[in-house]
């Protein structure tokens, strides 16, 4: 009588075991995939440099005419402020990253004296500014924004708010 009882209790233990093992190998399978893809977008970072922007830009242009053309540039070399460097970086979120870089420099009077132009500058970019927000992202919040900017009064401080004489 005492091992049947004790050879139901190791049955009872072991269909405990058993359902928590097969309980847990299920939340984990389930945890794990999703019929849900993933939702990934493009990366960009650093400056934005176009074909337009490099075709700009001429031997004996100032610092500041290459300012206006391409903004500042991401880099500035730390020992040697003659040399300019325009990196961008595309990271796609569904293939490659892609990488573009121009490195301008200037000569001793701030003229530019050299263009140095690595990967395909002069295909178009798949930026699409005007997408809607993904599906863990919120509204932009300039659209939320009142029409009208609402005035808000300033409490007087009193005496020590106004200026001397």
């Amino acid at each position: 009588m005492i091992n049947q009882n004790h050879d139901s209790e190791e049955q009872a233990q072991m269909q405990k075991l058993t359902r928590i093992i097969a309980l847990s190998v299920t939340l984990a399978t389930v945890s794990g995939c999703s019929t849900f893809g993933v939702y990934k977008r493009d990366i960009p970072q650093g400056n934005l440099i176009t074909q337009n922007m490099v075709e700009q830009l001429r031997p004996g242009m100032t610092q500041q005419q290459v300012t206006r053309v391409m903004g500042r540039p991401l880099l500035e070399a730390p020992f040697d402020a003659r040399e300019w460097d325009y990196v961008f970086r595309l990271d796609k979120a569904y293939s490659d990253v892609e990488t573009r870089r121009v490195t301008l420099t200037f000569d001793t009077r701030g003229q530019l004296a050299n263009i140095e132009k690595e990967g395909d500058i002069a295909q178009d970019l798949p930026l699409d500014v005007n997408t809607t927000p993904g599906a863990s992202e919120g509204a932009d919040p300039l659209n939320v924004l009142p029409a009208e900017s609402t005035q808000v009064p300033i409490p007087d401080a009193g005496p020590a708010s106004t200026p001397l004489r």
